[in-house]
């Protein structure tokens, strides 16, 4: 791509694979969550390469640098070229904790949780 090319933030968010439509990196875009230069920005924003986006996906603000201006949905393998993730450890963290505290492990063939099973489990959930 041409370094004059304009590419629009929502545009970039959805071909760098950030989300998974264009409409939900413009809904991002038009609820807040999508800053740059401490500014939140619209889904119509032109984005220039070295810029910081920060993109709030709660509980996690994830921070990605622009290496790359991209237009069209690539495979996953050539993003990398175009996006840097600067996302803490500690972020990264909060994902790997949230990952797991939904998962539950049911033995086969046993069928749905009683009432009683349902409230232990919702009373053991409480408590992670």
């Amino acid at each position: 791509m041409e370094k004059d090319h304009e590419i629009r933030i929502d545009k970039w968010l959805w071909a760098v694979r950030i989300f998974k439509t264009r409409s939900q990196a413009s809904e991002a875009c038009r609820k807040g969550r999508i800053i740059i230069n401490d500014v939140q920005v619209k889904p119509s924003r032109v984005i220039k390469v070295g810029e910081i986006v920060i993109v709030r996906k709660p509980p996690v603000n994830h921070q990605f640098k622009i290496i790359g201006l991209l237009e069209n949905r690539q495979s996953a393998k050539l993003v990398v070229n175009y996006v840097e993730d600067l996302t803490s450890d500690e972020e990264k963290a909060i994902i790997e904790i949230k990952n797991h505290i939904g998962f539950e492990i049911r033995d086969r063939g046993i069928g749905r949780p009683t009432k009683k099973e349902r409230r232990l489990i919702d009373e053991l959930k409480k408590i992670q």
